[in-house]
């Protein structure tokens, strides 16, 4: 798979985005408040990955838009503690500042996928 195919591959992103996360919070001091929000961060982005790679098995839409919204609450959950974790670590800013845009802009992807599916399907919640 090509760079290009990469970029445009939802469920390779949120895999680069996790494994570029994990090895970032290897990196971080091991203070108390910390290992919390890396505990929460670890879960949070990880799910991303097991519930897009769901979406992509399930066989119907409405199953696959759950996912998906799954993917999109847990990216907010992950945005918000390494936010947290860059004020904590501001020495570590321009390392986290890619993870949490590239974080943003997955969340902007999979909301356009749900609105999309949704509109496609006639599945108005």
């Amino acid at each position: 798979m090509s760079n290009r195919e990469q970029k445009y591959n939802i469920y390779e992103r949120i895999f680069n985005l996790i494994v570029a996360a994990l090895k970032f919070l290897d990196k971080l001091p091991k203070t108390y408040s910390n290992q919390v929000i890396v505990g929460q961060i670890t879960r949070s982005i990880t799910s991303r990955g097991a519930n897009s790679e769901e979406a992509d098995g399930t066989n119907s839409k409405k199953d696959f838009i759950h996912c998906f919204t799954i993917v999109r609450k847990e990216g907010k959950e992950s945005t918000y503690w390494l936010r947290l974790i860059e004020k904590l670590n501001p020495q570590y800013s321009a390392e986290v500042l890619p993870i949490i845009k590239e974080c943003g802009e997955i969340i902007a992807i999979i909301s356009t996928i749900i609105k999309n599916t949704i509109n496609n399907s006639k599945l108005k919640s």
